[in-house]
């Protein structure tokens, strides 16, 4: 396992106070133990609850914006671009953030899930960002990140020549991952919620949160196995992508890198029918999890990460008795649109 100096780990609040910040969160997501799921499943299952993280419903993404608002005010930008699903998560917070900052919004939607019925465009989150006054785009590809962000780029030309200030936030894993940057705080803050836990699970997509939560864990001191679960890519395409985000995110931050690539953990089986589809056990563990706690779990990433916690269960990987962490990103408004996929 690393070994990582004493001295390294007092370092992760001097390093974040080098980043120019938003404070968006409006308070400290809990832990909670899930006592009947506990006693049900044999483990001693706890949940992060970053879905309570405050600002337009909340969810992972708040975490994550802080930096890139933090940069974009720093720079005096006025407007703020991002790229993402229909019914993306990050978009919709994005629109939060800069209502609360008194800027515009420009939200490009990309087709990345085929063949959705019509709630799916305009609910959920859709919904939530016209209620929020954010401008749409659209971009007819889903799995062409540059693509996507020179779409944004183009679009922020047009803003300077209207006497705006755009600032764009890239999905290209070659731009600086200011995301992984705001997920460090929450693997350290963990730590010193709940102490030592034997194993976390954790939504892994773009990489941001595994990387970030997966760093602040290690330079905190916990070396406990963090197993991301993939709800994009398959495991040998999303390890390659961990390893490009801890990479660069050690370059931003100023650590060793091989003090965490050997920790990537990442498992596909919980993957299938594809991104932003639901699959049977995936639509039984978003079930499973309503009925037996009363907690919502969202389509996209948040069930498929309880579903993939289950199916570590029963291959073995975690263990009977033993203490689990789940990070809940949120992404709840996602359910509206996703009615005709789950029922």
């Amino acid at each position: 396992m690393n070994n990582i100096a004493k001295t390294e780990f007092a370092k992760i609040d001097h390093w974040l106070e080098s980043f120019p910040r938003a404070h968006l969160m409006t308070n400290i997501p809990p832990v909670e133990l899930l006592e009947r799921l506990s006693d049900q499943l044999g483990i001693e299952l706890w949940l992060k609850r970053d879905d309570l993280t405050g600002l337009g419903f909340g969810g992972n993404k708040t975490r994550q914006l802080e930096f890139y608002f933090g940069e974009a005010l720093e720079q005096g930008a006025d407007t703020v671009l991002i790229t993402g699903a229909v019914q993306s998560n990050y978009v919709r917070s994005a629109a939060a953030a800069a209502a609360r900052l008194g800027m515009k919004a420009v939200l490009q939607l990309e087709e990345r899930v085929p063949d959705m019925g019509e709630l799916y465009y305009h609910s959920g989150n859709v919904l939530l960002a016209q209620i929020l006054g954010a401008e749409h785009m659209s971009y007819p590809l889903g799995e062409d990140e540059k693509g996507a962000d020179d779409a944004l780029h183009q679009r922020a030309d047009d803003l300077r020549k209207e006497g705006r200030n755009p600032y764009v936030i890239h999905l290209g894993i070659d731009h600086p991952p200011l995301g992984a940057v705001g997920y460090v705080p929450c693997g350290a803050e963990l730590c010193e919620q709940i102490g030592d836990f034997d194993v976390a699970v954790v939504p892994s997509g773009s990489g941001s949160t595994h990387g970030g939560f997966l760093t602040g864990l290690r330079l905190s001191g916990n070396t406990a196995p963090v197993y991301g679960i993939c709800v994009r890519r398959d495991q040998t395409k999303q390890r390659a992508r961990m390893e490009i985000v801890i990479g660069k995110l050690a370059e931003k931050m100023g650590f060793d890198p091989a003090l965490i690539l050997g920790d990537i953990n990442v498992w596909d089986g919980a993957l299938a029918p594809g991104y932003g589809r639901v699959g049977d056990s995936t639509r039984a563990a978003l079930t499973l999890m309503a009925r037996t706690e009363g907690i919502f779990l969202d389509p996209v990433y948040t069930a498929k990460t309880f579903d993939g916690l289950l199916g570590l269960l029963r291959e073995g990987t975690i263990q009977k008795g033993q203490k689990v962490v789940m990070l809940h990103t949120g992404g709840l408004p996602a359910l509206f649109g996703y009615q005709e996929e789950l029922f």
